[in-house]
């Protein structure tokens, strides 16, 4: 295991990097067209989602500009891609449901989130449009950087990238109205239920008895813990350390 080490807060840049995407889609539409995201939008209403908020920030967000430059075809398909390191960007179905859980009942943004497991800053990037202040971190050290340059262009000013061990979480930005966790273990760090505020939600995959992933819902009250298993899930493996 290799040593845990605080997590260390990196603003993001101002300068824009040049857009390097200039591919059309099957359709002929550009990339960075805002109705190429409009139909993967309406395709995740088709599916169910319903939060018109979380919907109208999956259209914000350009999937494309967190992708392999060999996979930008496919990013706004309902698919899991590849983003080095054994890593993968979540189906666009599965990052909107877990972000509508988490605002589920919410009138209003947001408050502060804790995103474990910034990847290639894709997730973080769509949190930022429902939530006041997200703080995310990342264990490994290539993709905590991958995922400064993709989130530079976005100029994200409530976004902090954290290079740490994410089942420690972040005290320092606690408490937290909502956690949400791309990689699940067979329990729920303690730290992170220690930095859920009371009346917080957190949104996690974790390995069931059956020893198969879920999606678990817990909500932090006066009285304790009350926890939702839902349906099947499949992620990368929590773990612990920097790397």
């Amino acid at each position: 295991m290799m040593a845990q080490r605080p997590a260390f807060p990196v603003k993001l840049g101002q300068t824009p990097p040049a857009n390097k995407h200039a591919l059309a889609s099957p359709q002929g539409l550009g990339l960075d067209s805002s109705a190429v995201r409009q139909r993967m939008v309406q395709k995740l209403a088709e599916q169910g989602l319903k939060d018109p908020e979380v919907l109208k920030a999956m259209g914000a967000v350009e999937r494309h500009r967190f992708v392999e430059s060999a996979l930008v075809n496919q990013a706004y398909e309902d698919t899991s891609l590849p983003i080095g390191l054994g890593q993968t960007i979540s189906k666009p179905n599965v990052v909107a449901r877990m972000i509508e859980l988490l605002r589920e009942g919410a009138s209003c943004k947001l408050g502060r989130v804790l995103e474990i497991g910034t990847g290639c800053g894709y997730q973080a990037a769509v949190l930022s449009h429902v939530a006041s202040e997200v703080y995310s971190i990342e264990r490994l050290k290539d993709l905590h950087e991958k995922a400064r340059a993709n989130l530079r262009h976005f100029r994200l000013a409530n976004v902090h990238l954290l290079f740490g061990d994410g089942m420690l979480g972040y005290p320092k930005g606690a408490p937290y109205a909502a956690i949400i966790s791309a990689a699940g273990g067979e329990n729920l760090p303690q730290a992170w239920l220690d930095q859920l505020a009371v009346g917080g939600r957190l949104v996690a995959p974790t390995v069931t008895t059956g020893g198969q992933q879920a999606l678990m819902v817990v909500d932090k009250t006066l009285q304790g813990f009350k926890q939702t298993v839902l349906e099947a899930v499949h992620f990368v493996p929590l773990k612990s350390g920097i790397s």
